[in-house]
């Protein structure tokens, strides 16, 4: 069942994005309408009410957000909770100073819903590892990056 959240992360979704192993998909549509989604690992909370990702240039997520401004983010939460997050974005340093090919992105929340199903339950969260070391350090300095900007901005 769907719970209208508000505009705040709420505490267990501040955590996971801290956590930095959460996972979310980011939701856009195309000009010509076509949806699109994109799985993005790169992710900080700033204050209650923005997250800051980190997204590769060339994307089209990022092309789309960019044009459309308007996104939703859907992060797996603890206790089988999805959080659907309606927010604007806007870009704050292209390129990312860790990556010249990626960009650093501010999605400030305009509405967020809980959802949980009542007839089944997530027993284990999504996993994921690096590729290789060179992506870990790659991962390990975009995420310095947005904690830093966290503080900053």
């Amino acid at each position: 069942m769907a719970k209208h959240v508000g505009v705040k992360l709420p505490e267990d979704l501040l955590s996971v994005l801290k956590s930095e192993k959460a996972i979310a998909i980011l939701s856009t549509y195309s000009e010509k309408g076509l949806p699109h989604t994109t799985p993005l690992q790169c992710l900080y909370p700033k204050g209650v009410g923005s997250i800051l990702l980190s997204i590769h240039k060339d994307h089209t997520g990022y092309h789309n957000m960019v044009w459309q401004k308007k996104i939703m983010l859907c992060v797996l939460g603890e206790g089988n909770v999805a959080y659907s997050i309606l927010g604007r974005a806007g870009v704050v340093r292209a390129p990312s100073l860790a990556h010249p090919l990626m960009n650093v992105v501010r999605v400030d929340t305009i509405d967020i819903k809980s959802d949980r199903s009542s007839l089944t339950r997530v027993d284990a969260g999504v996993r994921w590892s690096y590729i290789s070391p060179e992506a870990e350090e790659v991962m390990t300095a975009l995420m310095n990056e947005l904690k830093e900007l966290a503080v900053v901005l």
